[in-house]
Order: structure tokens, then sequence, then C-alpha cells
């Protein structure tokens, strides 16, 4: 477990995955990983439009095809090798050690699952190459990844910010409480300010809560504060990002009150598409 893994797909949000991730291997001392995947579809065979073709007019249309496939799954390898080698260009100019290179083809779920045991974490953009014509929905790679991962997900916003203020979404269940558990041993947070918010309508509970989180980190020598606030999560923590100036979300990845909304189920992950800073995510 010493790199980060990057998931790039040449998509606006890929420069942004790679200086993100660059600040987090700056941080904790790691290489990275940067991975590309081919899917499926790219190379793959066309649909047969021979139809009712005569013998002599359909097998050259079906060798026309395969030609076509052929050259498309050239240039979709060579577009991949051409995306990951801007990606160790960036990473190496922001200063990250050692830089590794991965073309994989087919579902990015079973390519992530083949190097995750040795990964600290993995960064992905907010969405995919179709971003500037579904800015109503995340990347359907995201929402997979995050549902199946074992390692905490870093999601890059289109812009890359240095990070120095954290806002940690905070409401004691067994992933969030992992989220401050591996907040206190990371370097990641050394140095920030973080502020640990707890939502509810019961204030004296909620302000309980924000401060057994805050103790934590207060004992890993982490600077912290609590907040508690009432109303809809995704209310709050979005009015709060936008006139606080937070440069960072954190949230565990399944919790077991209104926060679990906006990571799962038939809203899924309503604060990460709103939200114009980072999340990272803990399970």
């Amino acid at each position: 477990m010493d790199k980060i893994l990057a998931l790039l797909d040449g998509s606006e949000y890929s420069k942004s995955v790679c200086h993100h991730t660059a600040w987090i291997a700056r941080k904790i001392d790691v290489g990275v990983e940067a991975m590309h995947v081919l899917g499926r579809r790219e190379g793959a065979e066309s649909t047969d439009l021979s139809g009712t073709l005569g013998l002599g007019a359909r097998s050259a249309l079906l060798e026309e095809l395969s030609r076509l496939d052929a050259q498309r799954s050239k240039l979709a390898q060579t577009r991949g090798h051409a995306i990951l080698e801007d990606a160790q260009k960036i990473l190496e100019e922001d200063g990250v050690r050692e830089v590794n290179l991965r073309l994989r083809k087919g579902d990015i779920l079973d390519a992530v699952r083949d190097v995750e045991d040795n990964v600290r974490a993995i960064t992905i953009g907010k969405r995919g190459e179709g971003s500037d014509y579904a800015t109503g929905h995340l990347g359907s790679n995201l929402e997979r990844i995050v549902r199946t991962s074992k390692v905490p997900v870093f999601v890059a916003s289109r812009a890359f910010k240095p990070i120095e203020k954290v806002l940690v979404a905070y409401d004691g269940s067994a992933s969030a409480k992992t989220a401050i558990d591996q907040m206190a041993i990371s370097p990641v947070f050394t140095g920030l300010d973080i502020r640990v918010l707890c939502i509810g309508n019961d204030e004296t509970r909620a302000e309980a809560t924000a401060a057994e989180a805050v103790s934590k980190l207060h004992a890993a020598n982490l600077t912290a504060s609590p907040r508690t606030a009432s109303g809809e999560p995704e209310e709050v923590l979005g009015k709060l990002v936008s006139e606080e100036g937070f440069d960072l979300l954190v949230m565990g990845a399944y919790g077991h009150s209104r926060i679990r909304s906006l990571i799962i189920g038939s809203t899924t992950t309503a604060m990460i598409q709103t939200a114009k800073i980072p999340v990272l995510l803990y399970r």
C-alpha cells in the first residue's frame, strides 16, 4: 500500500485529478499508479450491417468493418497512452517521486480490483468525458467505484486548488468514525484547519457527537473544532462550502442519518453533484 491509484479518462477533470493526486502523494510520501481503462466498446466489433446483401457484397462490407474496428482499437490505445503520458508529466512536475503508468482494457471495476490491495486511496474525477453535456449527473464509473471500493475515494473537482480548510460531515455512523480514525493517522491532514460538522435537530446530541470526533483529532495533534447545524444536510453543507471557503469535504460513504441519502439510495451522491470542491469518501 505504497501508492495512490489515479483513474484518468481524458476528460476536463483529468488534469485536476493529477494535481490533487500529487498533493496527496507528497503529503504521505508515496508514488502514483496512473491508470486509463479502455472500455469494452472501444475497439469492439461493430454491429453487423450486412443485412440481406449478396454474398460478395456482404463479405466486402464485413472486411471493411473489421478494418475499421482495428483502426478504432489502435486509435483508442494511442489516445490512452497519450493520456497517461500527459498525466505522468503533470505528476512529476508536481513533485511525485514515482509514477507508474498502466493501460488496461475491460471493465474499470475489474481493473481497480486487480491493484486495490496495493493502493492507499483512489482518485477520480467527479464526471467523465461527457461532463460538459451532463452537468447534473455524476460519472457512472465514479458511482460504481464509490459503492465497491475498499479504500478511500478522493473525488476531484474540475479545478485544482491547494487544500487548507476541511469540512467533515460527521454523524457518528461506522463509516464516519472510520473517516475520523483514518484522518487521525494520516499525514494528509497535518497543518490543515478541520471543522467537524454534525447536523441534527437535537443540538445537545449534535454537540456531543461532534465533540467526540474532535477529541480524536486533537489526540492526534490535528487542528480541529466542532460545529453543529440543523436542516437538510445537502442545503446546510452546500451553504457552508460556498460561504465559508472550505477546500475539501470529508464524509463517510455510508451513514445512519439523513446524510446517508447523500451517498447512497435514490438521490445518489447529491452533495458530490452540487459541491464545487473535492470530496473524500471513507467506507
